[in-house]
């Protein structure tokens, strides 16, 4: 089986196990979105949307959000982590969409990567959630670990993840795959020892049951060994 031939048979058993798939930080508009994955990097997006309802009500639009401040935003973040460095993107991505974009999120990805705080991955997010643009595949950290373990890359960097596997998924299919990664790493996939008895990919998985810790032997502890020698 190719890599593609791989791909596309992944995206069909992963689209039957999460039918529901979806972008699990809440928003209401693509403002809402863009901050909210802002603040989700080193962040559970169940963290975020505890946070994020109060941020809203009092800032909720680009607007007042620039006009906020410094001080009132990080105390509003703090959970989130690295708040204050957060809260700094946040007001001036939120001036300069204020200044240049009529307060609106921009919907083509050269716009939204020059804002402070935003890189590719979180204009991939706002694009293909927001606006339903295809303009790229996002890379977290389930998706980067997924791809590798399933023999989709070689790479760690993202943008490189990014790049080979936008050659192996449908474009219609770039948003679409990003969440059924993410919620298979969230919930069989994991980190540290995955479910792979009960992955609906191990059959096509390279990298099934390698990440399982192994089973201690039985016997006498290091030590009592060592003093019976």
């Amino acid at each position: 089986m190719t890599r593609g031939e791989r791909a596309a048979e992944i995206l069909r058993l992963l689209r039957r196990a999460y039918p529901d798939a979806h972008c699990e930080l809440v928003h209401r508009n693509p403002f809402e979105l863009l901050v909210a994955t802002i603040l989700s990097a080193q962040c559970t997006d169940v963290r975020v949307n505890m946070v994020t309802p109060a941020l809203f009500e009092k800032y909720p639009d680009a607007q007042a959000m620039a006009g906020g401040r410094q001080e009132d935003l990080e105390e509003l973040i703090r959970s989130t982590g690295f708040y204050r460095n957060k809260a700094k993107n946040i007001r001036a991505a939120s001036a300069s969409l204020t200044e240049k974009h009529g307060g609106k999120v921009p919907r083509d990805l050269e716009s939204l990567t020059v804002l402070p705080g935003v890189g590719r991955k979180t204009a991939n997010v706002v694009l293909g959630n927001a606006y339903g643009i295809e303009s790229g595949v996002v890379v977290d950290t389930h998706v980067g670990r997924l791809s590798q373990r399933l023999g989709l890359t070689k790479h760690r960097d993202p943008v490189k993840i990014e790049q080979d596997l936008i050659r192996l998924v449908p474009r219609d299919a770039w948003t679409l795959w990003s969440h059924l990664l993410i919620w298979h790493g969230r919930r069989r996939c994991y980190a540290r020892n995955p479910d792979c008895d009960h992955c609906e990919l191990s059959a096509l998985c390279p990298s099934a049951g390698k990440h399982t810790p192994k089973k201690k032997t039985a016997g006498k502890p290091a030590a009592k060994r060592r003093a019976s020698r």
